[in-house]
């Protein structure tokens, strides 16, 4: 930095001072201005950290499934964020941060009433809350892969980013803009979503997994068998992609560029990594080796546990935060397994068990002292959650249930969503090396179109 500054010729120092002296005529460059300016930079920045973790969501989701189901994990993913943008701008945000009484938003639906007043600052907020919308919606797509029609996860998409994630917010998170929500009225800590996106996420999912069922082959005699994922190395990919886009997600919610952001990055470094490495050890001894897959939902587990309570406890009850969502998560998982919800990727337990854990967690460890007070509201915050997320998402699955049907045919499913939903596979080389890769004679084209067909027929792998 000192050479370049010494290079800097006096005709670039002259450039700077009257491109400087130009600004101070035009606007005063006051304390005020510097910190407006920072805090839009960061929270969009922000912003675009939180939206990066659509592709880790993506790749989390794609390794945690089979190859035969890869394009269609993507396409939901890729369409979350699409339907969800939309449905947000156009009835979400009014609902979540427009003038309420405490219970629902009645203004700002597409911006149209807060942007008249010439504040540019709700296109920033705007841009910050429609990433945590579509987290909150791509959270159920793992939930259902593999056997939920494509059709009817892009409604309930919408749906989810238009009413069910909304309406939960603006009654925790309204007063942050325009509105403000009876249950933060009354003191309840979720600073970053903890339930608000994550838990309100799992449990939606919870409710997609009930109606549309378990896949094909999950249970042989009542009891659970091992579909594994087709690529632990995206699974790999994924957690660590949204590892880093958690440092968006946390530290960006104080929508404020100051030193604030310093404390709430290391709770969520040290909540991740401690999930990371209890899940590591308790996997190694409760089935004998330390299990990848479970390691790598015992990391995120880490983080959705952090969410509520990042900016509000300290580093070492950060650590142990962690420590409990990593052993939480894996019973979890194995509890819903043998009860008889099919979770391919572990969303319910990963989401929203872990995510009520890290709600509770944040009024137990609160840097302002212990409260039973606090506790309780914080206890309400999770059932109240609970109760809106999962009952209203079985209701409109069962209303898409009677009206669409929610479930591919046995066929299509066996044959996988790539071919039955999209007319394509993610790897064509791998699964029909002899359509892709014909022999030189090749034969006539009849000849390939009937290969072809024997070869994409339903098939219990």
């Amino acid at each position: 930095m000192k050479h370049a500054i010494r290079r800097l010729s006096a005709a670039g120092l002259l450039a700077l001072a009257l491109a400087g002296g130009a600004w101070a005529a035009d606007k005063p460059l006051t304390a005020d201005t510097v910190q407006t300016h920072l805090n839009y930079v960061w929270t969009l920045v922000a912003a675009f950290l939180v939206f990066f973790m659509q592709a880790g969501f993506a790749m989390v989701e794609a390794g945690f499934t089979r190859a035969k189901n890869v394009c269609n994990i993507l396409m939901k993913n890729f369409m979350d964020f699409g339907m969800g943008a939309l449905a947000f701008f156009f009835v979400g945000f009014g609902l979540m941060f427009g003038l309420s009484n405490g219970w629902i938003g009645t203004s700002g639906f597409m911006l149209r009433d807060f942007a008249v007043d010439g504040d540019p600052w709700v296109y920033a907020f705007f841009m910050f809350q429609v990433v945590f919308a579509a987290t909150a919606a791509t959270i159920v797509s793992g939930a259902v892969a593999e056997r939920m029609k494509f059709s009817v996860y892009l409604v309930f998409s919408a749906l989810m980013t238009a009413i069910v994630y909304p309406v939960f917010g603006s009654w925790a998170w309204g007063s942050l803009y325009k509105g403000s929500g009876w249950l933060e009225g009354l003191g309840f800590i979720d600073f970053a979503g903890s339930t608000v996106v994550h838990s309100v996420g799992g449990w939606a999912a919870l409710a997609g997994a009930i109606v549309v069922g378990p896949r094909i082959g999950k249970y042989k005699n009542g009891k659970p068998q091992a579909i594994p994922g087709h690529s632990i190395p995206l699974a790999a990919l994924g957690v660590l992609i949204l590892f880093f886009g958690w440092f968006g997600f946390n530290p960006g919610s104080t929508t404020t560029g100051d030193t604030s952001i310093a404390l709430i990055a290391v709770t969520t470094a040290l909540a991740g990594a401690a999930g990371l490495v209890s899940t590591i050890y308790y996997t190694w001894v409760r089935f004998g080796k330390p299990d990848v897959g479970m390691t790598l939902n015992g990391c995120l587990a880490g983080l959705v546990g952090i969410t509520a309570g990042c900016a509000n406890v300290s580093p070492l009850s950060a650590i142990v935060i962690g420590l409990v969502a990593g052993v939480l998560v894996t019973e979890s998982v194995v509890f819903f397994d043998r009860v008889g919800v099919d979770d391919p990727v572990g969303a319910v337990s990963v989401h929203g068990v872990c995510g009520a854990w890290g709600t509770l967690a944040a009024g137990l460890f609160n840097s302002a002292g212990f409260s039973w007070g606090v506790v309780g509201v914080q206890v309400l915050g999770i059932v109240v959650a609970f109760v809106w997320a999962f009952g209203s998402s079985f209701m409109l699955f069962q209303i898409l249930k009677a009206v669409m049907g929610v479930r591919l045919s046995p066929e299509e499913e066996l044959t996988g969503c790539d071919l039955s939903e999209h007319g394509l596979s993610a790897y064509p080389e791998f699964l029909f090396p002899s359509v892709v890769n014909p022999e030189p004679s090749g034969g006539t084209p009849a000849a390939k179109r009937t290969l072809a067909t024997a070869e994409m027929a339903p098939s219990k792998t």
